[in-house]
């Protein structure tokens, strides 16, 4: 069985197909907090740079995100740390 970044970042590029994804897993600077587990694989961050973004605010993209997750939150995925933007936001960001 693969780990959960790995099986994030598969589910992020099948339902974002030519977005940039990127996950890290964050876990050991959670090691003692809320949701932590000793094996770690609970907190992550991920950023998304994809097309689909557009036309959409923060909350509809971080609940499609969250909702593609949803097996992984019942799993024992605590918390995402997400940063989502278009194309164009990413190249204006920087």
């Amino acid at each position: 069985m693969s780990n959960r970044k790995d099986r994030i970042e598969r589910a992020l590029n099948l339902a974002f197909p030519g977005a940039v994804v990127s996950v890290a897993d964050d876990s050991a600077s959670h090691a003692g907090h809320a949701g932590a587990a000793p094996g770690g694989q609970t907190h992550y961050s991920v950023t998304i740079v994809a097309e689909a973004f557009a036309g959409q605010g923060r909350l509809a993209r971080s609940r499609a995100v969250h909702a593609l997750l949803g097996e992984e939150f019942s799993a024992g995925l605590h918390a995402l740390a997400l940063t989502l933007r278009t194309p164009a936001e990413a190249a204006r960001d920087g």
